[in-house]
């Protein structure tokens, strides 16, 4: 029984290499913005 774990856990890693070189690493997720404050007052001059 350890010898099929062993196995599946090989066959898993190796799907996981496989779809990560076909599709490209997981994606990841868009950092949030940052509102950045603007000074109307000296704008309007």
């Amino acid at each position: 029984m350890d010898y099929i774990e062993k196995v599946l856990e090989k066959l898993k890693e190796m799907a996981r290499k496989l779809i990560e070189a076909l599709l490209g690493p997981d994606a990841e997720p868009e950092p949030e913005l940052i509102p950045i404050p603007v000074n109307e007052r000296s704008r309007r001059r």
